[in-house]
């Protein structure tokens, strides 16, 4: 026991240490350099928004994105994905323009499809995919285009800022993001040339020539995690992406209830797995030895009197709780949910197990709804 609780310590002085600065939440917009020489005007944007069933949800944050006091042409195309509810009339009555899409081909994923349909209709510089769910602060999209152009970069990604009202959202939201950013050093993924590569859906800037020359969407047709996916295809493909945080664009997605939140995340969890059993079992293992270990060598080393074993778990539990602080802090919560980091690791490989079971059995659920990719 005490060369595992050991073994978690250096795992955990490795990631703080040497991890992509993983933990810090310092990974804003790149900064602007007014002397690049770069012309003054501003580019044309078109938001792509893929929708289905969002009528309840657009009222309330639609508006925070056509009122961006943009300099530049701008324009939002809303893909109505089969849905069942109002959503078109909505989008149409807010002042979106409305394409109705024709549903996913044979092998393609439902979002995924609802974006390339919006993709063929931008013939603008910028195509910004973000969702119905998104809410943005005054002066966000032009914070965005303006760092894409003087950075050079062919996509700009934030992570919105994720709700966290209810008490299954404070406890569980800040550690996804969290988890996320731990498997995607952010520092790595800007890494010019560098091989990490993802992005956040909400809030995807991307340079329309660039992701055309990459194939379009077809190459990442039928990719659940369709962000992932897309910074990925960029990446490989020689273009310099940027992916960060920020609190200018926020999620206003609700999860109220444990279910909710098991669901978003069982949802893909396996596909990131990539569908393998002995990826699962290691990851498993992984998260055990990294969050279970050292508490559990803490309370039996400090029960049994095995100082070592005490000690080990201890730091590795201490290391584990600092390297969330940040993240806390950027949601406004208090540091004391920081020790219980480990409970909600095992809650979350759970729910990774779960999203194991659930594609088995063949009860997997599709994006906003039953509609599915052929």
């Amino acid at each position: 026991m005490e060369v595992i609780a050991l073994a978690s310590l250096a795992a955990w002085v490795y990631l703080v240490a040497a991890h992509g600065g993983f933990w810090r939440t310092t990974q804003r917009l790149p900064p602007v350099v007014t002397a690049s020489g770069r012309s003054a005007a501003w580019p044309a944007v078109t938001a792509v928004i893929p929708s289905r069933n969002e009528a309840i949800t657009l009222p309330g944050t639609f508006p925070s994105l056509l009122e961006q006091e943009y300099p530049g042409e701008f324009a939002v195309l809303v893909v109505d994905d089969g849905s069942t509810d109002d959503t078109a009339a909505t989008a149409k009555e807010l002042g979106a323009t409305v394409i109705a899409s024709t549903g996913p081909e044979p092998g393609w994923a439902g979002k995924v499809h609802a974006m390339a349909q919006g993709l063929a209709r931008a013939t603008t510089e910028y195509v910004l995919f973000t969702d119905a769910d998104i809410a943005w602060k005054p002066g966000a999209l032009r914070a965005l285009v303006r760092a894409a152009r003087e950075d050079d970069r062919d996509m700009v990604s934030q992570m919105a800022l994720l709700r966290t009202r209810t008490q299954a959202e404070r406890a569980l939201v800040p550690a996804f993001v969290y988890f996320f950013v731990q498997l995607y050093p952010f520092r790595r993924v800007n890494r010019r040339g560098g091989k990490t590569a993802a992005a956040a859906g909400g809030c995807m800037l991307v340079r329309r020539e660039a992701l055309v020359g990459a194939g379009g969407l077809e190459p990442i047709k039928g990719a659940l995690i369709d962000d992932v996916a897309l910074g990925t295809l960029l990446k490989r493909g020689g273009h310099d992406i940027w992916l960060g945080l920020t609190t200018d664009v926020t999620s206003e997605r609700p999860y109220p209830r444990l279910a909710d939140l098991w669901n978003m995340v069982a949802r893909s969890a396996y596909t990131q797995l990539n569908y393998n059993p002995l990826i699962l079992a290691g990851t498993v293992i992984g998260l055990a030895l990294l969050y279970l270990v050292p508490p559990a060598a803490l309370i039996y080393g400090a029960v049994t009197g095995e100082t070592l074993l005490a000690w080990a778990g201890g730091a590795g539990w201490l290391l584990m709780s600092a390297s969330y602080l940040p993240m806390l802090r950027l949601y406004r919560l208090s540091p004391l949910r920081a020790p219980a980091l480990p409970l909600i690791a095992l809650a979350y490989t759970a729910m990774t197990v779960d999203s194991a079971r659930r594609h088995y059995t063949g009860s997997q659920v599709a994006w906003r709804g039953p509609r599915r990719s052929g």
